[in-house]
């Protein structure tokens, strides 16, 4: 029995050959449709083409749900060959079957450079909002319900359809990840993790952003997790501390940077009191003797070694916080960057003032070793509005730096205990109850080198870091509905 329609991608007449080939020895499928811009050289035998004007439009969802008329159909997202493991189409059909699932998706093959290497996915969660969540290439839909989540589509997007399709589906049915390598896909971007991961704040997809909030808002409204602009008003009247601001860093072993990244701080000019509280996670690089050295000379330069040894940068977050010498406001510096020039506390503690608000977060400018600027350079999140940002931030996978804390609320909260994805869970925390606030200057210096935490990670480490990122999101949207 036919039971498939296969929508895939035009780029070429040989990779649409090998794809289509690979489709139709099948006999569960019984149309290929060739989604192309423009029109197709050589007549290829045995599909039929759709004209479309962006894969990801709306439009285009709306003429793939109108050639939906088999039980499933899968969309191939990519313009490269495709090749079908054995029995992987039975496998999806199977699985959609007797899971009765609005769409699943499967752990896959990657081939890059000649090489195939396994390339698992994850588990689609409730707070797995992400526009860039990876599903693999290969979308397997149940096709009564990419239908009726077609037809709900009000919104004319450019960029955001395939999106805005998702999240419908999930509404009314699950995504399940089928455990199982089922295919093969051409990978052509081969750059470290380090290098993809601010693709989505570069400049040039402001306007992709801007449908991606529009999609994810319009969700969150539907599921009740939408957060009207209404937010709690600090008086900031506390007054037990020390100092205005301290600036926490936590550190190990960080021989080659943590110098730069104390003098920063220290070169700091500001009309208030302020110190530097570095947290030394038990160095045995050198680094904490470099932080005993400076901290004879400056007795703002506070060296705290934790008495725990079972801490992560969140718990080093902790230590510093929960200090009795900790200042009203905490701010962030990682041991490997440094502020753009000495007006940076001042700046970030005038901020807190002038837009009331429970955390304030900066702008950062990409750098090399050397301190010289590197693509995409700016990042400043300027998809942040005040009126829909805490809701935004349910989409996207980081906020931006250097972040900023009024340390009484950051005390009450607690930073978890990880080494990643702790600073995106307090965002989104505090941003349910408070204004976060942001400069869109750069007034921060972010080194990418081979010894950053996230220059270079392997598949399985990354999808255990969105794993938590998209779980911190579950529990906060929960958290939201109540």
């Amino acid at each position: 029995m036919k039971l498939i329609n296969c929508f895939i991608a035009y780029s070429n007449t040989e990779n649409s050959e090998s794809t289509l080939k690979n489709l139709l020895v099948s006999p569960l499928v019984n149309t290929v449709y060739l989604l192309s811009k423009n029109d197709i050289p050589t007549p290829m035998e045995g599909c039929e083409i759709i004209h479309i004007d962006s894969l990801q439009s709306t439009a285009t969802i709306s003429k793939i749900a109108e050639k939906s008329d088999t039980a499933y159909s899968l969309i191939y997202t990519k313009d490269t060959s495709l090749e079908m493991g054995q029995y992987a189409l039975e496998r999806l059909s199977k699985i959609a079957a007797d899971t009765e699932a609005g769409m699943v998706y499967s752990d896959y093959y990657q081939v890059a450079d000649g090489v195939r290497s396994a390339y698992p996915v994850i588990d689609y969660q409730e707070g797995s909002l992400r526009d860039d969540f990876n599903f693999g290439s290969v979308l397997f839909y149940n096709a009564k319900s990419l239908r009726k989540a077609a037809h709900k589509m009000k919104d004319e997007f450019q960029f955001a359809g395939l999106y805005d399709l998702r999240l419908k589906v999930s509404r009314k049915a699950e995504l399940v990840h089928i455990n199982e390598y089922l295919y093969s896909e051409i990978e052509f971007d081969t750059r470290k993790s380090g290098e993809k991961q601010f693709d989505y704040v570069d400049p040039k997809n402001r306007a992709v952003q801007i449908e991606m909030e529009q999609a994810c808002t319009a969700h969150l409204k539907k599921i009740d997790a939408y957060l009207k602009p209404e937010f709690t008003k600090i008086e900031f009247n506390e007054s037990n501390f020390p100092v205005e601001a301290s600036v926490i860093i936590p550190v190990r072993n960080r021989v080659k940077t943590i110098d730069d990244a104390i003098r920063s701080v220290l070169s700091q000019k500001a009309k208030f009191a302020f110190n530097l509280i570095v947290v030394d996670n038990f160095s045995t690089d050198g680094t904490t003797e470099i932080i005993a050295e400076i901290a004879k000379t400056d007795s703002r330069l506070i060296h705290i070694i934790p008495e725990r040894n079972d801490l992560g940068i969140g718990g080093c977050w902790n230590a510093g916080v929960d200090s009795e010498l900790c200042g009203k406001f905490a701010i962030q510096l990682d041991s490997d960057d440094i502020y753009q020039d000495e007006n940076t506390l001042q700046k970030i503690v005038d901020a807190f003032y002038e837009q009331n608000c429970a955390m304030v977060i900066g702008s950062y400018t990409m750098t090399n070793f050397a301190m010289e600027t590197i693509p995409p350079g700016l990042i400043d999140h300027k998809e942040w509005t005040p009126e829909n940002g805490r809701n935004n931030a349910l989409r996207i996978n980081g906020l931006g730096a250097p972040r900023a804390f009024y340390t009484p609320v950051l005390r009450e909260i607690k930073v978890p205990n990880t080494s990643y994805g702790e600073d995106y869970a307090l965002g989104l925390r505090i941003s349910r109850e408070y204004q976060i606030g942001r400069i869109y200057d750069s007034v921060y210096m972010c080194r990418r080198w081979d010894e950053n935490s996230d220059a270079s990670l392997d598949v399985v480490k990354m999808n255990g870091h969105n794993l938590y990122k998209d779980k911190i999101r579950t529990i906060e949207l929960k958290a939201r509905k109540k």
